[in-house]
């Protein structure tokens, strides 16, 4: 989206002087994940001046499925992603989902029109996008956290751990479910656990089925939850499950449920008789209610987990980041206060994220059951048809209400062409 706006305050970031006066810049990010980065090469490519801090050093690994939806996909693509940038990045052509009656169903991709799914560690994701953000001319700052934040009238002062200074017309809250800025800012949310809690560990010698297809579990004793194994090159797998939070399960719950996962005889069919757990088991919260969490304040916007904005139903938040990144970036770029930016965003939260939000919500009520998990899977594999765009709906190739929200109804609903990351990154 082009800018429409005048820039927020210096055209370019000054650098401190000695006698320690403030360093100037349109937008302070803190969070180089890719809810930060999306909303970094977005602002830095209408020529804003933005300064993007992270207490990590990169690459670094964090814990996630890995799995790259349509949604996610295509937004990669309009950030010109070059896909030669993640080596371990692997194409999927389907999705395999075992329901809880044992019944297994292929929902296959469309083949030739592009990527519709892919899996990707985040350790070299994440690493590749603080790279095109830099290249899109963001100055990221590694290994530098966030001390202290305030609004300070036209500006907010962002203070690094470092003693460093910086007053920025904007900041984006890209930190994380348990986002420093909210909490300096005031806006923190105490003892919040997020929707989901999930399990994952990378396994190794995998010789079954798993070595290429990506495999979903509706296992009765996860649900409300799913278990998942997901392709890499080499003998690889991202292995998993993820539940709801129902305030019946605990974290050691959790952990001894996960210790078992690998022997399930339809989990060990599928990786192969030699497979094995590298390292050790890391687990995570997952956020998922952006219907009721503030989304901005001041000259202050939140995105991707400090958003809560992961996909309830299925605990997927790449996608979710990326799109939350670029709209707080078209938010700024294009309006002249603070007052727009933040309206504006929030109109577009509401418009792309809230209802599919709660339609998410609700056919995760009926997934949580049984009945409802054998159900749905009986009745999308019941045909070509129902196969080929249950696996397009479950990817997010279309937004998952885009039936009840006719304002983003188009002519191509559900035929249109998967990314295309090639000619993404040869046209950049």
């Amino acid at each position: 989206m082009a800018a429409t706006g005048r820039p927020l305050s210096s055209p370019a970031v000054t650098p401190a002087s000695p006698a320690s006066a403030p360093e100037r810049t349109d937008v302070v990010i803190v969070g180089a994940g890719p809810a930060g980065t999306a909303a970094a090469i977005t602002l830095a490519r209408t020529g804003r001046s933005v300064v993007v801090l992270d207490k990590a050093t990169f690459p670094r690994d964090k814990c996630c499925g890995d799995g790259l939806t349509t949604g996610a996909l295509r937004l990669l693509e309009q950030l010109g992603f070059d896909p030669a940038t993640v080596p371990s990045l692997l194409p999927v052509a389907a999705a395999w989902v075992r329901s809880p009656s044992g019944r297994t169903v292929e929902f296959p991709f469309p083949a030739g029109r592009g990527l519709y799914g892919a899996v990707a560690p985040r350790r070299e994701l994440d690493a590749a996008l603080v790279e095109l953000a830099r290249a899109a001319g963001a100055d990221v700052r590694e290994g530098t956290a966030l001390a202290a934040a305030a609004e300070g009238g036209d500006h907010v002062v962002v203070t690094t751990a470092d003693g460093g200074s910086l007053h920025a017309g904007h900041v984006i809250g890209a930190d994380g479910m348990w986002s420093p800025l909210r909490k300096a800012l005031g806006l923190a949310q105490p003892g919040y656990l997020g929707e989901w809690h999930a399990f994952r560990q990378y396994v190794t010698h995998v010789t079954g089925d798993a070595a290429e297809r990506l495999w979903v579990w509706f296992d009765a004793d996860l649900l409300p939850g799913y278990a998942w194994s997901f392709p890499l090159p080499g003998g690889r797998a991202n292995v998993g499950f993820g539940v709801r939070r129902d305030g019946a399960r605990h974290g050691r719950d959790m952990r001894a449920e996960w210790a078992g996962l690998l022997d399930r005889p339809h989990v060990r069919a599928a990786l192969g008789p030699d497979a094995v757990a590298e390292g050790r088991p890391l687990a995570w919260p997952i956020p998922a209610r952006i219907d009721r969490v503030v989304v901005g304040r001041g000259r202050a916007l939140f995105v991707g987990d400090a958003v809560a904005a992961t996909d309830p139903l299925t605990g997927e938040g790449i996608g979710q980041a990326l799109l939350t990144g670029i709209a707080a970036a078209e938010a700024i770029a294009g309006t002249r206060t603070a007052p727009d930016a933040l309206a504006q965003y929030r109109r577009t939260v509401q418009r792309e994220l809230v209802t599919d939000h709660r339609m998410s919500v609700a056919l995760g009520r009926v997934l949580g059951h049984g009945w409802g998990a054998r159900g749905a899977v009986r009745v999308a594999g019941s045909s070509d048809w129902t196969r080929r765009n249950f696996a397009r709906w479950l990817f997010e190739d279309e937004p998952r209400a885009i039936a009840v929200t006719p304002g983003r109804w188009h002519r191509r609903f559900l035929d249109r062409d998967g990314a295309d990351l090639a000619t993404a990154s040869a046209a950049r």
